[in-house]
């Protein structure tokens, strides 16, 4: 260390000054930076005290993504003209009453919002009180404070933010571009329209003079929150996902759940899609994307998110909403309770879901049929095509245009001659397709199924139905199987070689890096024991971290796996119509054990509009 370097780091790192109280302005400032990250921030709040002044109307405006100009208007209760300049002092509020912050049954209640806008910009508040004569509004820029003067207004409430964080340029230089700070503000008051779905909700984008563009309309909905829900989710998520979502309604020990959860087919690659509400309050709370992650875990891949909008109802002493400034997080007097409730709800509406799946996967394979507009429509020859031919029996053998060949496989009988499509609703087999897939027909339409799939679901229910009641059967190998793995994966499996046994699987260590394998699930038949084990150790030490119920769950995925039938096999049509009678009968077979689509279904309408029928 030199000289330099020495004098530097002797010196104190500043000098000593007495302590004195904050200004207002610099502790505005201060909460500012808490409460008004981006604009988005400050439309949450302002739209949380137009909610709470029950406002059955909020029209929402910004300028260049809310950095020159942020509006907010209401037709709620207002405010007196005399409280104006109370109302944007710190810590006043209207929503809570002494020291009491148990019992919060309102968005706001920390009286911080209001001021902490004025000191990073220049606020107008105008507003008139249901019973005032006229209206009355009041500005403030830091820590000038204007007076109260007569406004014009109706009913309700204005709040104008101009040059937000004006105040403090070097905030400016943390937001992003107006593109993306707009896309915030739009999500949030998405995500506040759907807690009120009976209050009316407009969004327009103000920035070039005189040609304001309306970005969003959502008319109040009719009824209480249950039934008011799924027009309000119509208008903001879309038709797909009220098609293919399901309700979701519980209780138990004063806390209520209500909203809907989507398919599993229905997932997202993000979870972008996720909407939680604590009594009306959009929240992010580790705990519920926790609960919400886990009640799918049994039909999603890790890097699939479900879709849901779930609104969690309570008294306000069962959760602490004075967490953060931002009001984000929440705490629950009883996680326990709340993640139970939760899991238990969405695992039920689930399994009641049978082997439905998501509308989408029949209109994507309808997208991969339709031609590119580019293509020219083909001429129809004179003369039956090589197809039509092999259809009308001319030929077995088909030859394409780039010499591709095939055959066309006769669909064996699937059903006794009394079973007709519509006694089911996956109807009846008709033919298999490149020994992997299974066409069913339909009253109004067709089914194709992926055996592999399919079959791989219905396996994994059965193991998990098996090990509840006790231990899986098993079957003893004549010949116990060798074999060898790395140390890592012989480790994982003697660790786990207890619960491994109530599966069915029977392992001992065999000297070396060999294991030796005795006893395999009945349910799998005849089975590759290295492939088997090697699969399973991939899944415990992939699954290290998580409980034991998680890293069993995903031993039994891997199993079913191996015990399914595999794409190429030749089914005949008893069996083709057994596996459909059986995903009929099984909960969640509409997916398999990845997420994907067990199956798709075309309706006859949509098969019409592809030959120009309709």
């Amino acid at each position: 260390m030199n000289a330099a370097t020495h004098n530097i780091a002797a010196e104190p790192r500043s000098i000593r000054r007495p302590i004195r109280q904050l200004d207002a302005a610099a502790a505005n400032r201060i909460a500012a930076g808490e409460v008004v990250e981006r604009p988005a921030s400050a439309i949450k709040e302002l739209v949380e005290n137009a909610l709470d002044a029950e406002a059955r109307r909020i029209a929402i405006a910004y300028a260049d993504g809310g950095k020159t100009l942020l509006r907010v208007a209401d037709d709620g209760a207002g405010i007196p003209p005399e409280e104006l300049p109370l109302a944007l002092s710190r810590h006043a509020t209207s929503k809570i009453d002494g020291t009491d912050l148990t019992d919060i049954r309102s968005f706001g209640f920390r009286g911080e919002a209001l001021p902490s806008l004025g000191a990073v910009g220049r606020l107008t508040l105008t507003s008139r009180w249901a019973s005032a004569p006229e209206a009355a509004s009041l500005t403030v820029r830091g820590d000038e404070t204007g007076g109260v003067r007569p406004a014009a207004l109706a009913r309700g409430t204005v709040v104008e933010l101009a040059g937000l964080f004006s105040a403090t340029p070097a905030r400016l230089k943390f937001l992003r571009s107006d593109r993306a700070e707009a896309q915030a503000i739009g999500e949030v008051v998405r995500r506040l329209a759907m807690a009120a779905p009976g209050v009316g909700f407009t969004l327009t984008d103000v920035t070039e003079p005189g040609a304001p563009r309306e970005l969003l309309r959502l008319d109040p909905e009719p009824g209480d929150l249950f039934d008011a829900l799924p027009g309000r989710l119509r208008a903001i998520l879309g038709a797909d996902f009220t098609q293919n979502a399901l309700p979701i309604e519980a209780e138990r020990d004063g806390l209520r759940l209500a909203g809907f959860a989507a398919l599993p087919t229905f997932s997202r690659g993000a979870a972008v899609a996720q909407y939680l509400f604590v009594n009306g309050r959009a929240v992010r709370d580790k705990l519920l994307v926790g609960a919400l992650r886990a009640a799918y875990a049994d039909v999603l891949a890790r890097d699939r998110h479900p879709a849901a909008a779930l609104f969690l109802t309570c008294e306000p002493e069962a959760v602490d909403v004075n967490v953060h400034p931002a009001k984000a997080e929440v705490r629950f007097r009883d996680p326990g309770l709340v993640r139970g409730l939760m899991i238990g709800a969405l695992k039920q509406a689930l399994a009641a879901a049978g082997h439905r799946g998501a509308t989408t996967t029949g209109a994507g394979m309808l997208g991969a049929f339709r031609p590119e507009a580019a293509v020219a429509r083909p001429i129809w020859p004179a003369r039956p095509s090589l197809p039509t031919r092999a259809a009308l029996g001319f030929a077995e053998e088909l030859l394409g245009p780039e010499g591709w060949s095939g055959r066309v496989e006769p669909a064996t009988p699937a059903a006794p001659a009394e079973e007709a499509p519509a006694d089911y609703p996956l109807g009846v087999a008709r033919a298999q397709l490149h020994a992997t897939y299974v066409v069913a027909q339909t009253a109004d339409g067709i089914v194709i199924v992926d055996q592999h799939a399919a079959h791989e679901r219905l396996v994994y229910e059965r193991l998990k139905a098996e090990r509840g009641a006790a231990r899986v059967p098993g079957q003893i190998l004549l010949i116990p199987e060798i074999v060898e793995l790395d140390a890592a994966a012989r480790a994982a499996l003697l660790d786990a070689a207890p619960e491994l046994e109530t599966l069915g699987l029977v392992i001992e260590p065999f000297g070396g890096g060999a294991l030796c394998l005795r006893e395999t699930p009945a349910i799998l038949g005849a089975v590759d024991g290295r492939a088997l084990l090697a699969d399973i150790a991939d899944a415990l030490i992939e699954d290290a971290g998580r409980g034991l119920g998680a890293r069993i769950d995903a031993v039994i995925s891997r199993i079913s796996c191996h015990g399914s039938i595999r794409a190429g096999r030749r089914m005949t049509g008893p069996e083709m119509d057994a596996l459909l009678r059986e995903m009929e009968a099984t909960p969640l077979s509409g997916q398999c054990n990845h997420g994907r689509p067990t199956y798709v279904e075309l309706k006859l309408t949509d098969i019409e509009r592809l030959f120009g029928r309709r």
